[in-house]
């Protein structure tokens, strides 16, 4: 869907930035061993594929302005007949030129003394420091190798200027490209929830629904989940990031799913929270109004123009005055609001960008103030209530409901677009979706 045209637009966009005198040099994630010989399978640095697509490790990205014969270098793999009868094939460097759109290309082995030759008389160079420390060593050597050379007249670069914060500024716009990935993705993980919402019964494990999840993303060609899925049943929905998945699926609890798809490198991120058994009791019912409440009114919120914590500021709200009517907090809601006093039950921001990362990329603060809101933004919005047992002064009937609700939101010229809306939420809709479960 990401067309080699869109690539090279974002190629120019970054070459206007670095301008005459300087140079940026962006690397792609390095391989991790998984244990033995075997490596976890790899994934391409997000802001290597925003540039370039390419989808192997051990390239290296270089752009030079005005360099006579061409300004984006591609360092990758050469072609190896029996490194590919053994691995799969490679691009090699007719690859990087013909299908990834370099003016350049040249063997991964090279890349040291071509690169300080780049850099000489060049007055900054744009790298992000501190995200793969090998590479941070590497760069700082060949300026100093540069360094080393001043008798014979070169120039040292002057600065180094981080690449990352230009790149994650026109990484929070989102193209038009880009949105068909993202409403894919979303797609896939809609129809993903609703499969793992049919399967759903009392005694399955945890990990089960996870499975019915992933069945879906891969059989749409999501070869991927954008992030470890949490499947919490019953307490295990009230711990945030919980992944263990591994417990039973009890009858009369809860379950809270927080999974999303990945096509292209692009995320989804959704959370629903059902009945195990399909039917909601009265305090789980009375808990999840409450958030599915706090949710609109954040999605609401989401608007040009608006900042970026006015959904956090208009979920909590809504929360904190779900609180107070359920007996959960005792007071008057101005000085509860004051008081922070919904934090024991929801400790978490109610959203994030959303992009190439799950946690995307972006600012949220600029010169110390919230940003607005704009179009081409991606959030998501995922307020959410965890009443773990035990909490101090909490009712027994409240015990073990977690409940969060989570979409992806677009910010439009005028308003917004829920991206996963098509995923059943009101308890009556959720109820309906999985009284159509097949017997069993």
């Amino acid at each position: 869907m990401i067309t080699t045209r869109e690539f090279a637009r974002r190629r120019k966009r970054l070459l206007e930035i670095v301008g005459s005198g300087g140079i940026a040099i962006q690397t792609t994630a390095p391989e991790r061993l998984r244990n033995g010989d075997v490596h976890f399978p790899f994934r391409a640095d997000s802001d290597f594929h925003y540039l370039t697509g390419f989808p192997e490790p051990e390239a290296v990205a270089v752009f030079v302005p005005h360099r006579p014969q061409g300004e984006f270098l591609l360092f990758c793999r050469e072609r190896d007949a029996a490194a590919e009868t053994w691995h799969g094939r490679r691009a090699g460097l007719e690859g990087a030129r013909e299908r990834y759109g370099a003016d350049d290309a040249f063997p991964i082995g090279d890349l040291d003394e071509i690169v300080t030759g780049l850099i000489e008389d060049k007055e900054r160079i744009f790298y992000t420091m501190g995200r793969y420390a090998d590479w941070d060593r590497r760069v700082l050597g060949w300026i100093s190798e540069v360094g080393a050379r001043k008798r014979t007249g070169v120039h040292t670069p002057e600065e180094i200027i981080s690449l990352a914060h230009h790149l994650h500024e026109l990484r929070l716009f989102k193209a038009k490209a880009e949105l068909r990935a993202m409403r894919h993705a979303a797609a896939v993980t809609v129809a993903a929830h609703q499969r793992a919402m049919r399967a759903c019964r009392p005694g399955l494990f945890e990990y089960q629904l996870e499975a019915e999840l992933l069945h879906a993303y891969h059989a749409a060609g999501c070869r991927a989940p954008a992030y470890p899925a949490i499947v919490g049943g019953g307490a295990n929905g009230c711990i945030l990031h919980y992944v263990d998945n591994d417990m039973p699926l009890a009858d009369g609890d809860l379950v809270l799913i927080d999974s999303g798809a990945e096509f292209e490198c692009y995320a989804a991120d959704i959370t629903r929270t059902f009945p195990v058994n399909g039917r909601f009791s009265a305090a789980q019912r009375e808990v999840y109004e409450v958030v599915l409440e706090a949710q609109h009114a954040a999605i609401a919120a989401a608007k040009p123009g608006n900042h970026w914590n006015d959904p956090h500021e208009a979920a909590v709200r809504v929360l904190t005055k779900g609180l107070l009517a359920l007996g959960i907090l005792k007071g008057r809601l101005p000085a509860l609001l004051k008081q922070e006093a919904y934090k024991p039950y929801y400790m978490h921001r109610t959203g994030h960008w959303l992009g190439l990362d799950v946690h995307d990329v972006g600012d949220y603060k600029i010169g110390g103030e919230w940003r607005a809101l704009e179009p081409g933004m991606v959030l998501t919005i995922e307020p959410g209530l965890y009443l773990a047992a035990g909490s101090k002064g909490l009712a027994r009937r409240w015990w073990d409901i977690g409940v969060r609700i989570e979409d992806n939101v677009l910010i439009t010229p005028s308003d917004n677009e829920v991206l996963t809306g098509a995923l059943a939420k009101s308890v009556a809709d959720i109820e309906a979706l999985m009284a159509d479960r097949p017997a069993g």
